[in-house]
């Protein structure tokens, strides 16, 4: 009888033990696969120079070693606000993790890309056009000519009224990379003494990405009628590396770091289809964003 009863807590004790680690084990933060996220936030990029070429009926030449800049807005409402939430430099990304470590998402990072206006730059090519264009002040052959990117009142932001412009050259509504990203996420919570993960959890995430470039390019050319509208333009490389902080289960704030690489031999320039420019560089993104991660 004694036996029967030490058997008896034994397996009371040993049922309650395992039940205890399913448990354990059985938070909901524990398991990633089959789950969707969310994300919105925004960032600032950083670019490498870059060759432009410019190319129409009556002209063909080279920017060599053009610098550009980013145009952020800083900390500012428009972020958070659906009448303005596409006008500051932005990230949107969307996915699912059809496995607990790996996850396959799109998403659209909008960045703006802003030529420097107040730079001299070596300008390759020929200029010929028709006499009774304003931009015929700048006809002639150029063989590693400086230029003055500012000449004839170019300035960032705008047409000149007054003047006829050399070049102003934007990608501001924007550089738009839209883009396929597969990422690899791991839990690294226990490096930090966290037990409960369904409070806090620390992970870490690296993905590839590749896409399409599809700009609103802002250009003033030889006092040209500017094109400004949206067109799929090149393809874009990236890869990245972040770390995430998720609360409370549902609720995330990420810091990524990402890098890639910008080819687009497609940009419109004017409103003839005549006119277009080509380019590649590199690119450099910073970005915050909070987001969500849930079951359907």
């Amino acid at each position: 009888m004694k036996t029967n009863i030490l058997f008896f807590f034994l397996l009371c004790f040993s049922i309650n033990t395992f039940a205890q680690e399913e448990i354990a084990v059985q938070r909901y933060t524990a398991h990633n696969k089959g789950k969707f996220f969310v994300s919105w936030g925004g960032n600032r990029d950083s670019y490498t120079k870059s060759d432009v070429n410019f190319r129409g009926k009556d002209y063909n030449f080279t920017v060599a070693d053009m610098k550009a800049h980013d145009k952020p807005k800083g900390w500012h409402i428009d972020y958070v606000n659906p009448a303005n939430m596409t006008i500051p430099q932005t990230n949107f990304r969307m996915g699912y993790f059809f496995s607990d470590h790996y996850s396959v998402s799109i998403g659209w990072d909008h960045m703006k890309y802003v030529m420097t206006q107040n730079q001299t730059a070596n300008v390759t090519g020929d200029i010929n056009l028709p006499a009774g264009q304003p931009g015929s002040i700048y006809n002639g052959v150029y063989n590693n000519t400086p230029v003055d990117m500012s000449q004839g009142g170019a300035q960032e932001g705008g047409n000149p009224e007054t003047n006829t412009a050399f070049l102003m050259y934007e990608h501001t509504d924007g550089l738009n990379y839209i883009n396929t990203e597969v990422s690899r996420h791991d839990d690294i919570s226990k490096l930090f003494g966290i037990t409960n993960t369904d409070k806090v959890q620390i992970n870490l995430t690296e993905g590839l990405g590749a896409g399409l470039l599809y700009p609103k390019t802002n250009t003033t050319l030889l006092g040209k009628e500017r094109h400004d509208d949206f067109h799929v333009s090149g393809y874009g490389l990236s890869a990245k590396a972040g770390i995430n902080f998720t609360f409370f289960k549902y609720f995330y704030l990420q810091g990524e770091l990402k890098g890639g690489y910008i080819n687009m031999q497609d940009i419109r320039t004017t409103q003839s289809n005549d006119d277009k420019a080509s380019q590649d560089f590199f690119f450099f993104q910073r970005i915050i964003a909070v987001g969500g991660i849930f079951r359907i």
